[in-house]
C-alpha cells in the first residue's frame, strides 16, 4: 500500500506553473532523490508534502495517516538552548523519545548549540526530525556545510533507517549511495527514473535531445503555415479554413509551450603562465588561540597543480589556505609565493559579494562591460550565461538565494584573469547541471587550482594530489583525489601494522 499519493498538484506563483499537475507515489522504505535545477521547485514540493505550502490544484491521498518531518537546507540563526532543549521543541515530542533520537545521532544532550559546529546543529535539527518518529523524512540538500565525516555518517545512518526518504541533493556520491529512484523534476513535470545517476543523465540527455529535435519539426512547420496565411491573405479572398483552424492550433501550441532554460556557461580567462613553482610552504605552524592549528607543514604546489584540502570541520582547512596565499603570517616556518601569480579567489562565505550593490555591479565594478577572453561584453549579457535575467541582474542581491550567490561569486570570478584558481566550497547550493559544468570548466582549466570540498565526485574528477588535515594539526599531502586517499591513508590501530586498508 502506498504510503502516499499526490494527485494532479499545481502551484504558481503568478508565472507558469512551478509545478503543473504532478502526480506522484511514495512507497513506504523507499530513498527518492529529488533533482532538479535551482528554481524548478523541489523545496515547494516538500513545504507543500509537508503541509506548509498549500497547493492551487489537486490533493495528497494518506498524508493525514502518514508522519511527515522536514530538514530544512537552513541552519536557523537563532537556535538556543541545549540540544535536548532544540529536539524537544518539535510538536509532540516527550523527553524519552528526544533523548532516544539524540542517543542514535551520536550527540550530547547537555552541548550547548550555539557553541557547537555548523555540521553538528544540522545533527541536532535531524535529531529533532526523527525524534517525532517520521513515517517520510524530507532532507533538502543536507549535505550543505557538512565535511566528509559527517556525509559518510549521514549516508551509513539512512541506509540502515528503513522508513521512506525523499532528499533533494547535488552530493552525487550521496546520490548513488541512498537512493533507490531518481525523480527528474523540469518546468513543473515529474520523471521517475531508477537509481542509477549515470544511466539517468543518459536518459535525460537523449530525451531533451529528441525534444529539441521536435520542437525544430514544429517550428519550422509553423513557420511555413505562417507564410502561407500572410501569402493567402494578399493572394486571395477564400482560404483553406482548415488549415487556417490548424495554424491557429499550432499558434496555440508553440505560445503554451515551456521551453528548457538555457545552461551555465562558464568561461575561465587565463592570464600569462605563472612560474614554475606556484607556492612553497616549510615547515610551516600556526596556531589560533581557540581554534585549528597548522604544525610542521611542508609542501610546494607546481604550475598546472591541482590540489584539494580536506579534513572534518574546524581543522584549519581555510586557514590553510589563507596561510598558503599570505592573508596570514606563519607563526614559525616560511611561505614563498612564486613569480607571475594571478589569483581568483572562491570564498564559501560570500565575503567578496558587496550587499548594497546590485549583480551587475558586484561583477562589473561600476563598468557596464566587462572583459571576456579578449572581447568587451555588456554586464547583463555575460549574466545571462549565468542564469540571471535582466532584472536580477539590475536588482539586489539581498534576496538571492543561496545557489544564486554562488552563481553570482561565480560570475564575479571568472571575469578576473588568474592562473591560479582558489575554490573553498564552491559546489554548496548548486544545481547538479551547473556543478558539473563547473567540473568541466575545472578539468579543462590550463592553471593551478586549490579547491577545498566535500564533494567526492569532484575530488576525484579534478584533484591531482589532496592535502589532509589529519588532526592534531597534521596535515598529510597524498597523490590522487579523494578515493586514491582512501587507499593511502593509515586507519586507526593499522600503523603498527605498517599497512592501509581502504574503507
Amino acid at each position: 500500500m502506498a504510503l502516499l499519493q499526490l494527485q494532479d498538484l499545481t502551484v504558481s506563483f503568478g508565472g507558469p506553473p512551478i509545478l503543473d499537475g504532478i502526480d506522484l507515489t511514495i512507497e513506504p522504505g523507499e530513498h527518492l532523490a529529488l533533482l532538479g535545477r535551482n528554481g524548478a521547485g523541489k523545496s515547494t514540493l516538500m513545504r507543500v508534502i509537508m503541509g506548509t505550502q498549500e497547493p492551487d490544484e489537486g490533493r495528497i491521498i494518506g498524508r493525514s495517516s502518514c508522519r511527515v518531518a522536514y530538514l530544512d537546507q537552513q541552519v536557523p540563526h537563532d537556535l538556543t538552548g541545549t540540544i535536548l532543549d532544540v529536539v524537544m521543541s518539535a510538536p509532540g515530542v516527550a523527553e524519552h523519545a528526544a533523548k532516544a533520537a539524540i542517543s542514535r545521532i551520536g550527540l550530547d544532550p547537555w552541548d550547548w548549540v550555539p557553541d557547537v559546529s555548523a555540521g553538528m546543529k544540522r545533527r541536532t535539527l535531524l535529531a529533532r526530525a526523527l525524534a517525532t518518529e517520521p513515517d517520510l523524512l524530507l532532507l533538502d540538500e543536507p549535505t550543505n556545510h557538512l565535511d566528509i565525516e559527517a556525509i559518510a555518517w549521514l549516508e551509513d545512518f539512512l541506509l540502515r533507517r528503513r522508513r521512506a526518504l525523499l532528499v533533494v541533493t547535488h552530493d552525487r556520491a550521496f546520490l548513488r549511495r541512498v537512493a533507490t529512484g531518481i525523480l527528474d523534476l523540469d518546468r513543473g513535470h515529474i520523471t521517475r527514473f531508477g537509481p542509477d545517476y549515470d544511466q539517468y543523465v543518459a536518459r535525460k540527455s537523449g530525451s531533451l535531445a529528441a525534444e529539441a529535435r521536435g520542437d525544430k519539426q514544429f517550428d519550422k512547420k509553423l513557420a511555413q503555415e505562417e507564410a502561407w496565411a500572410r501569402k493567402g491573405v494578399r493572394g486571395r479572398r477564400k482560404r483553406n479554413m482548415g488549415r487556417v483552424n490548424e495554424l491557429e492550433e499550432m499558434r496555440t501550441t508553440r505560445s503554451e509551450r515551456r521551453d528548457v532554460a538555457g545552461s551555465v556557461k562558464i568561461e575561465a580567462q587565463s592570464s600569462a603562465p605563472s612560474g614554475r613553482i606556484v607556492l612553497r610552504a616549510k615547515d610551516v605552524s600556526f596556531a589560533w588561540p581557540d581554534g585549528p592549528s597548522i604544525e610542521g607543514l611542508t609542501t610546494e604546489i607546481q604550475r598546472g597543480d591541482r590540489v584539494g584540502i580536506i579534513g572534518p570541520n574546524g581543522t584549519g582547512k581555510t586557514t590553510l589556505l589563507r596561510l598558503l596565499l599570505g592573508e596570514i603570517e606563519p607563526t614559525s616556518g616560511t611561505v614563498q609565493q612564486g613569480t607571475n601569480v594571478d589569483i581568483a579567489y572562491f570564498d564559501q562565505l560570500h565575503a567578496h559579494l558587496d550587499e548594497s550593490l546590485s549583480a551587475a555591479d558586484n561583477v562589473g565594478e561600476g563598468s557596464s562591460t566587462v572583459l571576456v577572453n579578449g572581447k568587451e561584453r555588456q554586464v547583463i549579457s555575460y549574466l545571462r550565461d549565468f542564469l540571471f535575467d535582466a532584472d536580477q541582474a539590475r536588482g539586489s542581491i539581498t534576496s538571492f538565494s543561496g545557489g544564486e550567490r554562488n552563481r553570482l561569486l561565480l560570475a564575479k570570478l571568472f571575469v578576473k584573469p588568474s592562473n591560479l584558481l582558489v575554490l573553498d566550497e564552491p559546489t554548496n547550493d548548486l544545481d547538479v547541471e551547473t556543478l558539473e559544468v563547473l567540473e568541466g570548466l575545472l578539468a579543462e582549466y590550463e592553471g593551478t587550482i586549490l579547491v577545498v570540498s566535500h564533494d567526492r565526485e569532484l575530488l576525484d574528477h579534478v584533484v591531482t594530489s589532496t592535502l589532509v588535515l589529519e588532526g592534531e594539526g597534521r596535515v598529510g599531502d597524498y597523490v590522487g583525489g579523494y578515493s586514491d586517499w582512501l587507499t593511502q591513508r593509515k586507519v586507526p590501530g593499522d600503523a603498527a601494522k605498517g599497512k592501509s586498508k581502504k574503507t
